[in-house]
Order: C-alpha cells, then sequence, then structure tokens
C-alpha cells in the first residue's frame, strides 16, 4: 500500500480544478485518478461553444477549456493517472485502484477529492412502454458518436427531454443534415438553460413540445416511431391527445444522476434531492477529510461554477491535511421551503465568514423573493425577477448574517402578489 496527501478521484473540469486549488494552498502530493485516456472529462465531446464566460471572461469550446486546466495541471507537475479505475473508498480512506499497467493498487489517502461527475438516465430509468429497437440513445452517447468517432446515429430524429444537453444535440443533428421532428418535455417549462432553447431549437424552427411525453415506442429490429401525448397536471397521457411521429433515432435526455456509488460505499449520506453528498460550506462531507465537488455533488448548469466549487474544495482539502480545518463549531442546518428544492450547501459552520449558497427552484418563478429565516426572524432577502428550475442560483450570505444563524435556517422562495 502507498500513501498519498490528496487523492482526487476524476480528471475531468471539478478534479483538475480541485488538484489546481489544492497546489495553490501548498499541497504536493496530489494525485489524480481518471477512467478515460485523456483529461478532461465529458468536456472533450463538447465541442460547442459558451465555455468559460464567467471564468475567463471568453467563448471557449469544450475541449478548449479544458486544455487549459490540463496544460497547468502538467506545467505544475501534478501527478495523474489515466485509464484507472477506482474500485471503492473506505471509510478509513484507502482508495483501491485498478489499471492495467498497475495493477490493483492500495493509496491510503489523508484527505480526498469525489469529482466523479455524472451519467445520463436511460430508457430503462424511465419505463417507456414498446419492443426495444436499435436507434435509442441516451443525447451524450450520441454526441460521442458524432463529434468523437464521427458516425451519426440516425437521420430522422426525435428527443425526449430539454436537458441543456438534448438542446445542444437537436442543433448538432440538424448542422449534419439529419431532421430533428420535435423536442418532447414532460414538464411544462424546459430543463435547460435558456439561451440553449433559442440558439438550439428557434433558430434552426425545431419544435419544443412542453407537456409532452413519448408514450409508446414503435419497432422491432429498428426504431419506426413513437407515439407522443400531452400528459395532464399529474404527468400522466391524456387519452385522445397523442401523435405519431415517425423516426428512426429517438435520443434521451432526460436528466443527469451523480456518480455516487463510491461515494454510498465509503458510508457518506446523501442528500436525497441532489444524489449528492450532504456537504458543509467547504464541501467536506459527514466523512472528515473526504470533500465534494462538481456534477457529482450537484448537477450544474455551467461548467464555470463547476471549477470555482471545486476550487474550493481542493483547498479545502489542502488546509486538512496541513492540519488547519476549521474546528467544530456550531453548525446550522439549511432547510428549504416554498419553491425551493434544494441548497448546496446543505449545512454551514457559524464561523465560517461568507458564504455562497447555491439552490435550484421546483419550478418558473417571476418576481420572487428569496428569503433566509431563522423562526419568524428574518436575516437575509434578495428579489430574483425570474428562476427557472434548469438554472442554478446563488446568494451571497455576508459574515455577520452566517453567524446569526441557528440551529436550523430556512431559505425559501415566494412570488410576489400581482
Amino acid at each position: 500500500m502507498r500513501t498519498c496527501d490528496i487523492v482526487i478521484i476524476g480528471g475531468g473540469p471539478a478534479g483538475m480544478a480541485a488538484a489546481l486549488g489544492a497546489y495553490e494552498a501548498g499541497a504536493r502530493d496530489i494525485l489524480i485518478v481518471e477512467r478515460d485516456g485523456a483529461l478532461g472529462g465529458i468536456l472533450q465531446q463538447c465541442i460547442h461553444n459558451g465555455f468559460g464566460l464567467h471564468r475567463f471572461g471568453e467563448e471557449l469550446t469544450g475541449p478548449e477549456y479544458a486544455a487549459r486546466y490540463a496544460r497547468e495541471v502538467i506545467e505544475k507537475k501534478i501527478p495523474y493517472l489515466l485509464n484507472t479505475i477506482v474500485l471503492s473508498v473506505s471509510p478509513e480512506k484507502v482508495v483501491t485502484l485498478m489499471s492495467e499497467g498497475g495493477g490493483l493498487t492500495h493509496i491510503q489517502a489523508k484527505s480526498i477529492v469525489l469529482a466523479m461527475g455524472c451519467r445520463e438516465r436511460s430508457r430503462g430509468a424511465l419505463n417507456i412502454p414498446g419492443a426495444r429497437p436499435a436507434g435509442i440513445y441516451t443525447a451524450g452517447t450520441a454526441q460521442r458518436f458524432v463529434n468523437i468517432k464521427g458516425m451519426m446515429p440516425g437521420k430522422d430524429v426525435v428527443i425526449l427531454g430539454s436537458g441543456d444537453i438534448g438542446l445542444i444535440m437537436a442543433r448538432r443533428m440538424t448542422l449534419e443534415g439529419a431532421r430533428v421532428r420535435a423536442v418532447c418535455e414532460l414538464m411544462p417549462y424546459s430543463g435547460g438553460l435558456n439561451r440553449n432553447i433559442v440558439q438550439c431549437l428557434q433558430d434552426f424552427d425545431i419544435p419544443l413540445k412542453l407537456s409532452h411525453t413519448v408514450s409508446k415506442i414503435h419497432g422491432k429490429g429498428r426504431i419506426k416511431g413513437v407515439t407522443v401525448s400531452r400528459v395532464d397536471e399529474k404527468l400522466q397521457p391524456i387519452e385522445g391527445e397523442s401523435e405519431y411521429i415517425p423516426c428512426d433515432t429517438l435520443l434521451l435526455s432526460c436528466g443527469l444522476i451523480p456518480e455516487n456509488e463510491l461515494t454510498t460505499e465509503a458510508g457518506i449520506p446523501l442528500d436525497r434531492v441532489t444524489g449528492g453528498a450532504v456537504v458543509n460550506e467547504r464541501r467536506e462531507t459527514a466523512l472528515p477529510g473526504v470533500f465534494a465537488c462538481g456534477n457529482v455533488l450537484h448537477v450544474h448548469d455551467l461548467v464555470d461554477y463547476v471549477s470555482e466549487e471545486a476550487e474550493l474544495a481542493g483547498k479545502a482539502a489542502a488546509a486538512y491535511v496541513a492540519g488547519e480545518s476549521a474546528p467544530a463549531q456550531e453548525k446550522t442546518t439549511l432547510a428549504v421551503a416554498g419553491g425551493v428544492r434544494y441548497t448546496v450547501p446543505q449545512c454551514i459552520n457559524k464561523g465560517a465568514g461568507e458564504v455562497r449558497v447555491y439552490f435550484r427552484v421546483g419550478r418558473v418563478m417571476k418576481n420572487a423573493t428569496v428569503t433566509v429565516k431563522v423562526g419568524d426572524e428574518v436575516l437575509f432577502q434578495k428579489k430574483k425577477r425570474k428562476m427557472a428550475p434548469g438554472e442554478m442560483e446563488c446568494i451571497v450570505l455576508p459574515a455577520e448574517t452566517v453567524a446569526k444563524l441557528g440551529d436550523t435556517a430556512v431559505v425559501s422562495a415566494e412570488e410576489e402578489n400581482v
């Protein structure tokens, strides 16, 4: 068994930013473990632009964004392993790896940063009736086929789900000569960024069918078409309000799931809404010295925020190794109410100073007020002109507000009565 101060699981944007954050904080014994053959994670297949506007002040493609971080990792001589699978993480912070060249390896880490990213919901998780023909892919798989392998999944496409990957693939497939007949969304609002709705659907006259779902798949050897149905308030198909759409390809963009099997195995509690670990403002989990960041913690809409959060986690991991972690203090648990679905972090140390709290709402809200209360006392308020489930929101709690938080503080969002 070898030892290492900080093991970072995942070499995507979160993992690299965490490594650089730890390096900046003084750590030198750092190891990045990546299962793919190159650093960069999912960004390697995201060849569209729009990355880096917040982080670098310019528009970059996914590979360009990843390359900036990879270049810095290499320049700082931070070690990394490629084509290496992490088999387990123990509560004692022992990381077990497997690779073709190195075989089975055990590493005793002083601190671990979880940065494994997320995966897409497959057809099996959606329970769509019908046969199991060829031609059904997740949007991310189709993106890899087109952008990495140079292969077209099909020419006549229906997309289920309006997550950002699905919206982007509607445009990508159109540009490659396919016909995208419709993007169907179960909810009455899109799950993606508004800019992607405009640039990827409206600019190409691709219809977005809100409150619609695929209720049946037709075809045996290859998909031949789908039945698309309008749904009611309970999200159930409405009888008599269906149409048949012929297609040879169905792409699924129905949400992302954080890859937390390793987290669970280590005995770390998960948030039932985010699917990621419960963390404090330093992104430290319930297991001291283990931190989580990026899409394995909660699904982000912008990679710039992933990098920001991961840098914070990396610096906190370095502080933990150096023995500089904050002493045990009174802790505040953040509860949610009104339109707020979850917050990250879920708890805050009262001596933490200024804290950024990220959250998502459960429905489209206009002219809303975000409030932080302890009992009946309002400690913080901020107006928001518009909020949507597809876009992550943030409030900054000043140090003096954090110091006043009780055992439990409630974060809520309510629309103004007009």
